[in-house]
């Protein structure tokens, strides 16, 4: 059998809505000052619980880019997504000229939680019999992926995927395999989430992982994550396709690695994390020296950072003092089954402006995580190529693997 050649991919489009920015670039200029979005939270009263803070998107009206109609159809993480793809679509400059070869990949990791939860309360709570009619078209995981479809009248493949908080990452992975292999031309990628609902904190709470103040990754005195909401969305394409139409390309996505621990249902594994990596590297075909930058999973609880730094360097050796790391949640939150997204804009921003932001919230340096973490202040970067890892619940890992457009 003749084996066809795989093709480029690159990106772009990106699109955001997050805690730090309601699109891709005021996203970019909190992350470059190192401006967290962590505050009180303001949309479920949580005065009893045992953390108060989170990183909710600030001042949002779904009235603004729906209309009262269309609001009604969707959750708040479907609306996310919906806004991050119109943005990456509009910012590309793509129009799909065949809708049944373009691929829509999303992920999320709880869905409509906040719908449930509130139908939960008015059978449970309220003692009520009847609940919306428009329960299951909210809750279910693929809604996002599935207006997204009907917005642009997309065609093609079209699916959502839920690995915990690798969820984003494993759908950017599997749009870049679809496009690689000449499944399919283009694709709308990413992941939404949106978290702030009472009985979801709750079950949060009970874990006792997330921070009473703030996340501080590989900080000494970190304390735990900090639950955020947001969306984004990438448009990819083939190399060729994007330079025979002219547009302007943010970076290549190279190479994906997946990895399951096979070890606990909540605590990582160093060896998992680091096949991965391995995996993406191989993906990439490129040298693991080559990589300058890895955008770290990098919570802010005490095991899944030290955990991390073991396998950062279980992958690279001595090459691990070189890679400049720093952890975006700090500012935009953990955000579950969209972190992926925003943290591949994140990785892709930072290739293309030659700039790694800075881990906000940091105090004070740990032995545990001895690594070369960018704190306090955005830093140079010179390299080419980066990493981004989602390490999930489940031990579920997807690491993505980016080169900056200057190497195209």
């Amino acid at each position: 059998m003749r084996e066809t050649a795989a093709h480029r991919v690159v990106v772009t489009g990106i699109g955001v809505v997050s805690a730090i920015g309601l699109d891709c670039t005021s996203f970019w200029e909190s992350l470059a000052a190192g401006r967290s979005g962590i505050r009180p939270i303001t949309l479920v009263d949580v005065s009893t619980f045992r953390f108060q803070n989170g990183a909710e998107v600030p001042g949002y009206d779904p009235l603004r880019y729906f209309d009262e109609k269309q609001a009604g159809f969707l959750d708040r993480f479907a609306q996310f997504a919906v806004i991050a793809a119109r943005e990456a679509v509009k910012e590309s400059g793509i129009t799909f000229a065949d809708p049944s070869r373009t691929a829509i990949v999303t992920g999320s990791c709880v869905g409509g939680q906040s719908s449930m939860d509130n139908e939960f309360i008015e059978v449970y709570r309220k003692g009520s019999s009847r609940v919306s009619p428009l329960t299951i078209a909210r809750v279910m995981g693929n809604a996002g992926a599935s207006h997204i479809s009907m917005e642009f009248g997309i065609t093609g493949p079209a699916y959502t995927v839920s690995t915990a908080c690798s969820s984003a990452n494993h759908a950017i992975g599997q749009a870049f395999h679809l496009l690689r292999s000449g499944q399919v031309d283009t694709a709308i990628a990413g992941g939404s989430e949106a978290v702030f609902s009472f009985g979801f904190l709750k079950s949060w709470e009970a874990m006792r992982v997330v921070a009473p103040d703030t996340c501080r990754p590989f900080s000494k005195d970190r304390k735990g994550l900090i639950l955020g909401e947001g969306a984004a969305m990438l448009v990819l394409e083939t190399l060729e396709s994007a330079r025979a139409r002219g547009a302007r390309i943010h970076g290549e996505i190279v190479g994906f690695g997946m990895s399951s621990d096979a070890h606990h249902i909540t605590h990582p594994s160093a060896e998992g994390a680091s096949r991965a990596m391995r995996a993406a590297i191989a993906d990439s075909r490129i040298a693991a020296e080559v990589i300058g930058h890895i955008n770290a999973h990098g919570t802010g609880t005490q095991v899944n950072d030290s955990t991390e730094t073991v396998a950062i360097r279980q992958t690279f050796g001595v090459h691990a003092e070189k890679i400049a790391v720093n952890s975006t949640k700090s500012m935009h939150g953990h955000t579950l089954g969209a972190a992926g997204a925003l943290e591949a804009a994140a990785t892709m921003l930072a290739l293309e402006h030659g700039l790694v932001p800075p881990t906000a919230n940091f105090n004070e340096r740990d032995s545990s995580c001895d690594l070369d973490v960018v704190v306090d202040q955005a830093r140079a970067l010179q390299a080419e190529y980066a990493l981004s890892n989602s390490f999930a619940f489940g031990g579920l890992n997807a690491v993505l693997a980016f080169r900056s457009r200057g190497a195209l």
